[in-house]
Parts: structure tokens; sequence; C-alpha cells
């Protein structure tokens, strides 16, 4: 892909979107593979690595998975519904299955290690469970499962961050790519299960990161997305070869300055950023550098101290408004975007009402809203209650959903008459005679194919807008 994640304003978010992997074959195969990705962006990114990973083993990819010798999903524990729509998926793959004994099913990712004992023993849908850290083993588990024998790995890694894997680009638009640059989180949010299931935080080599971004260049794409679970927490070391030398770190503000020099034509962004890492360091290189994008994704979870202090956050709602302050003194037309729950345990009306006046002060342009969904394993499942009905969950985040959309379509009204420059990343999804890409800060805009072609930078003019997209008319090419 450069699969865009959108704003789903209820429950049914970006968690419960499904990726479905087509790449051509880069050499004969003899068995071919279908997969399917849940998730976040890291998801859709490691499918591109495990099908790199079976590419090399005789591996093909096919567009259904009525035709797979091997079907894969990569799955999300971040959101129930995520789950529930996998054990659907995988329902239906094991009515194939019956039909083609010989087919192997397996699922990869964070649902791997929570939920590996059900899914073989118990409900028996699978033939392999791999953890984010194991890809590298699929290969031999896919031969043990060939002969009979059910395979699991789900072995988390201190060091493993596939950085000699060039990623197989599926779906791609050839225009736009996500480049992983770390792995892991050592943020224990009491809500979040990422720290179980993906593991402890650990950066790649900075030479690594930006030879995947020069090579994508070169091969046509003119924008990266660097991803990461906590990217402003990115530090690299390099190992001191003598006694003379001193080491040598690299931020993250470092690490984005060097892709940014690989040339002005190939557009940088970033996600995703936590508030109580993000430097002023990063801050400037942005505002330095024109083809890096000035939007940021800073998701904050809760307006109520109190809430964020139970979430483990470690930071306070002033903090968060002083560093959207800090973003804005900087990068005064940068694009925010956040994250928000409601109904997490304990909520009370009082702090419902402290997430509705941040809102009202941050003024977002896009938002991911979602109420309080109790996973197990996490801080909080062991630690609190889930205490606030469900009708209450659902009224909150409505209530959020009706003020982000107030403010989105004012937002969107203030750029009507503006130019931006856009990079064409395709068809628009109505018709094939307009292109869709983005703007710096992140905004869908449609314009006439006239001319133009994927890949184009094309400064258009906007002309009319709805709550979600700009509308405009190229008035200079680039």
């Amino acid at each position: 892909m450069h699969s865009t994640v959108t704003l789903k304003e209820h429950d049914e978010s970006r968690q419960g979107e499904a990726f479905t992997a087509f790449a051509t074959s880069l050499q004969p195969h003899k068995k071919s593979f279908y997969i399917e990705s849940y998730g976040c962006a890291m998801n859709f990114a490691d499918s591109e690595v495990v099908a790199s990973i079976l590419n090399v083993n005789g591996f093909g990819a096919v567009k259904e998975p009525e035709f797979a010798d091997l079907i894969l999903i990569n799955t999300c524990s971040i959101r129930e519904k995520a789950e529930a729509t996998v054990r659907k998926r995988l329902t239906e793959f094991r009515k194939i299955k019956k039909q083609r004994p010989g087919l192997i099913v397996g699922v990869l990712g964070c649902m791997a290690e929570r939920l590996k004992g059900v899914f073989i023993e118990e409900e028996k849908l699978v033939d392999i469970v791999v953890g984010p850290d194991a890809y590298r083993s699929l290969p031999g588990l896919i031969e043990e499962a060939s002969g009979g024998q059910k395979g699991v790995n789900v072995l988390l890694s201190r060091d493993e961050t596939y950085a000699d894997i060039a990623p197989v680009r599926l779906n791609s638009n050839a225009v736009t790519a996500f480049v992983s640059i770390m792995r892991g989180c050592n943020n224990m949010c009491s809500f979040c299960v990422v720290p179980f299931t993906r593991g402890r935080e650990r950066s790649r080599p900075p030479a690594s990161i930006v030879a995947e971004c020069e090579a994508l260049f070169a091969d046509g794409f003119k924008e990266v997305t660097l991803l990461g679970q906590n990217v402003d927490s990115y530090h690299w070391m390099a190992p001191v070869l003598s006694g003379n030398q001193e080491n040598t770190i690299v931020t993250f503000a470092g690490l984005m300055e060097r892709v940014a020099q690989i040339s002005p034509l190939l557009r940088v962004r970033f996600s995703t950023s936590h508030p109580k890492d993000i430097t002023d360091d990063v801050l400037l290189i942005i505002k330095k550098y024109d083809n890096i994008c000035n939007y940021i994704h800073l998701p904050v979870q809760s307006g109520s101290s109190r809430v964020l202090q139970l979430m483990n956050r470690t930071y306070s709602r002033e903090w968060y408004l002083k560093k959207v302050d800090r973003i804005r003194e900087i990068i005064p037309d940068c694009g925010l975007s956040t994250d928000m729950i409601t109904g997490f345990c304990t909520e009370t009306e009082e702090d419902h009402q402290a997430s509705l006046s941040l809102f009202e002060y941050c003024k977002f342009d896009l938002a991911y809203l979602y109420y309080y969904s109790e996973r197990p394993g996490t801080l909080a499942a062991r630690r609190f209650e889930d205490d606030i009905p469900l009708a209450i969950k659902k009224r909150r985040l409505q209530e959020l959903v009706d003020l982000y959309r107030q403010h989105s379509l004012r937002t969107m009204q203030k750029e009507v008459g503006k130019t931006f420059r856009v990079l064409a990343e395709g068809f628009s999804k109505k018709s094939d005679d307009f292109l869709q890409g983005r703007n710096d800060q992140n905004k869908v805009v449609i314009f006439a194919k006239e001319n133009f072609v994927k890949g184009d930078y094309v400064n258009i003019k906007i002309t009319h807008c709805t709550a979600g997209t700009l509308f405009g008319d190229a008035v200079q090419t680039f």
C-alpha cells in the first residue's frame, strides 16, 4: 500500500481495516502465498518484510486466498473489534482448507503470543503461529507444517530489526512507502498491549534506513513515512572502532535530516510521536527542510491529568498543551492529529469535559477516536475495573466526534483560496478523471487529472471543501 490510514470515528477504527497483499513476483515461484494485514502501519510494513522472506524462499503472491498454497493473516490486538474480524477470517480460511487439505494457514503479528494456544490447540484454526520478531523462522515452520507438524515461534528479540531485508512493496502505488526505523516500545501505557506483543524498543542502524530510502527514490518513489511505535525515542550509537574515536549518536532529528538530504523531491513523513519525547530539535529540523512535511501525529489519549496518570502516559494535560503551543510556535502551519480514548476506567463526566475542552483548545486537523476496550494482559486489565457502561462510553465518544467534525470543517474552510504543493498518489476513488494526493499538512486534495500522472508534484489552488477533503485546480507544476 500506501494504505493511507483514514479516520474511523468509532470503535471500528484503523485497527479493523484490512490490507490485502499482492506483489508482482520477482522470480519464478513453485508455491504461492496470500497475506492480509490488520492494524497499524507497522503491521503493513511487517507484511512487506514477510513477503520478501517468502519471495526469496520460492513463494510468489496471489490476489485471492483460494489460489494460495499458504494463507497468512497479520494480526492486531489493540482493539477487540480487530480480533473479532481476524477470527471471522480464520473461520473462512478453514472452509477453504477443508476443500484443499494441503493448504497451510498461519497467524502472524500481535495476536500470536497471546492466542497461540487458542488458535492451534483449542479452535484448531491454524497450522503456524509466528510473532513479530520471528519472521525469519517462517520458511522452516512452513516446511514443518507441510509435514503435519504445527509450528510456533513467538519469541521476542532485543536486537531484531530486519535491517538487512529489502521489503517487497505490496499493493504499492509506486509513489509512497513505509520505512520502519525501529521496533518495540518501552512505554508501558496501561491500556496498551504493544510492549508485550512487540517487545522492547530497539533502533535500526541509520545507514540501512537511508539506503532503503535512497533505493526507493531511485525506483521512482516520491514519499517515505518513517515508522516506529515512538519515533522520537529513536537512538543509535555507532560502535567505537578505535580508542581515539568517539561514539557517534544519531537521534530522530539527525535521522530525519539524513533522509531529507537524499533529495528535495523526496517527501518525508513520520509516525508516531510521543508527547513526552518530541523535542525542539525535531521541530527545528521539520522547519529547516521543505521536503519534511509539516504534520505531526501526537496522541493525547485523554484530556484529564488524572486519567492520563492512570493510563501511565507520563505527562499531564498542561504538558501536552504546552507541547502543542511549542509546535505551533516553531511551525505555525503544522497539521496536528491525535488519538483519544473515551470511557477509560473510572473516567468521570468531569474527566470527559476535560477531554472536550482540550479538543476545543487544540482544534485537531485529524483525530482517531475510540471508546475504551479492555485488552487482556495489560496493566489496566490487571489493576483497574472496566467500570464505565458501554452506553456511556459510546455517548462520550459521539460527543467528541461531533466536536471534531465541527473543527474539521472549519479548518478545511480556512484552506479555501490557498495554494498547496500536492504529490499525486493516484486516481480519486470516485473517478479516474481526477487525481488525489495530500498536502504538507496531510489533508487529502482532489484535482482534475488533465495531463498529470502519479508521482507529479502539482500546485493546487483550493476552490472548495468538505469536512474531510479539499478540492482545487492546478495552477503550476514543479
